[in-house]
C-alpha cells in the first residue's frame, strides 16, 4: 500500500510518561486510612484564605475589562475580555465561596450570549452587572442569606429578561 503525501503530513508525538515519579504510591495500610473527599476538604480548607482576594483579582479583571468597553466602546474586541472575566467569575465563585456573585456572572453572560450583536448590548444594563459584582464581591455578599444581594440578582434578571424578549432564543428559531 502507497503512502501518499497526504499521510505524511503529521508525526505523532508521544510524551514521556513521567507522572508516576511525581506521586508516592500509598503502602496497603495507608490506602485503607486514606479518604479523598476528607484529603480534598482538608486541602480547600488550607487554601479558602485566599478565597476573598483571588475572588478581588476576577473582579479587577472585569472591572478592566468593562473600562476598556467604557473608553473604546461596544465591539467584539472589547465584548470578549469582558465576557471572559464574567464567565471566570462564574465557574470560579461558588468554589471560592461568593455563589450569589456566580449567579450574577452567569446572568451576564446569558445576557452576552444571547443578543446577537455587541453593539446592540444595553450598556447601562451591562454597568448594572458589572457595578453589582464589584459591590458584591466588596459586601461579601456571598449566598442567599443577603437579601440586598438576592433582590439586586433578581431585578438584574428581571431587566435582562425583559430586554432579552425581542431576541427569539435559538431553540424557537429551530422550532
Amino acid at each position: 500500500m502507497a503512502e501518499t503525501a497526504r499521510d505524511q503530513d503529521y508525526e505523532i508525538l508521544t510524551p514521556p510518561t513521567t507522572l508516576r515519579s511525581k506521586v508516592r504510591e500509598l503502602t496497603p495500610r495507608e490506602a485503607k486510612k486514606f479518604d479523598p473527599v476528607k484529603a480534598a476538604e482538608a486541602a480547600l480548607k488550607r487554601i479558602s484564605g485566599h478565597f476573598g482576594t483571588w475572588m478581588d483579582n476576577e473582579t479587577k479583571a472585569l472591572l478592566g475589562a468593562w473600562e476598556c468597553v467604557q473608553h473604546e466602546g461596544m465591539s467584539q474586541e472589547t465584548l470578549d475580555p469582558l465576557f471572559q472575566a464574567a464567565h471566570n467569575i462564574k465557574g470560579q465563585a461558588l468554589t471560592l465561596g461568593f455563589p450569589l456573585v456566580g449567579q450574577v456572572a452567569a446572568s451576564l453572560c446569558h445576557l452576552i450570549e444571547t443578543v446577537p450583536a455587541p453593539e446592540m448590548l444595553p450598556l447601562p444594563l451591562m454597568e448594572r452587572y458589572v457595578e453589582a459584582i464589584r459591590a458584591m464581591v466588596m459586601e461579601g455578599a456571598k449566598d442567599i442569606d443577603n437579601k440586598t444581594g438576592v433582590e439586586l440578582l433578581e431585578t438584574l434578571e428581571t431587566v435582562s429578561g425583559e430586554f432579552l424578549k425581542q431576541f427569539p432564543s435559538k431553540t424557537e428559531e429551530t422550532d
